[in-house]
């Protein structure tokens, strides 16, 4: 049997970061749009057609986010990753109000967003390592631990569990240990 190991989040200086934003803010900051998700009370777009609130993923490694639905409006902050998740709380012609793992909500131009689902391990405790397991059960081989904020790719959720893959790793993780995919939220 291979060792478990353990995966930290990119860059120097993020995991303090991380850890104290991700674990304790995410939840909270999701916790209006996750109840009407899980209830089926999603809407429309009136701009796309597609459900909001939803989750996507920014597409460049640069993304200025506006205080309003114009590049007339502030800078309100720039985000320096691509593929990090974010919630789509609103629409605006071709502008989508965002929300972040910390909660910060702003307006970016919608061709900076992607449809491909990524998401950020979360942990209940700050210095907790998450499992990643090999199969969709918690006695299955341990294949890794995630440090919070470890960012990865969706591959599949049952509603349950979920199958992600990093740089260097892949396996299952139990879907509450994620921002970016809703509470029973089924992904094929």
């Amino acid at each position: 049997m291979i060792p478990a190991r353990t995966v930290r989040p990119y860059g120097r200086g993020a995991i303090a970061r991380w850890r104290s934003l991700v674990g304790i803010l995410a939840g909270a900051a999701a916790l209006a749009a996750t109840a009407a998700w899980a209830g089926g009370d999603t809407g429309v777009g009136p701009a796309s057609g597609l459900p909001v609130p939803r989750f996507v993923s920014l597409k460049p490694d640069r993304v200025t986010v506006r205080g309003g639905p114009t590049r007339d409006h502030e800078i309100a902050f720039v985000f320096t990753r691509a593929g990090l998740p974010v919630e789509i709380t609103a629409e605006s012609d071709n502008w989508r109000r965002i929300r972040d793992w910390e909660g910060s909500e702003g307006w970016v131009y919608h061709s900076l967003l992607s449809g491909r689902r990524t998401a950020l391990v979360s942990a209940k405790q700050p210095d907790e390592l998450v499992p990643l397991y090999a199969k969709a059960d918690t006695a299955a081989s341990l294949m890794a631990r995630l440090q919070p904020g470890v960012l990865a790719s969706v591959k599949q959720c049952t509603g349950t569990w979920c199958r992600i893959s990093g740089p260097g790793f892949e396996g299952f993780i139990l879907q509450g240990r994620l921002w970016g995919v809703y509470p029973n939220e089924k992904i094929d």
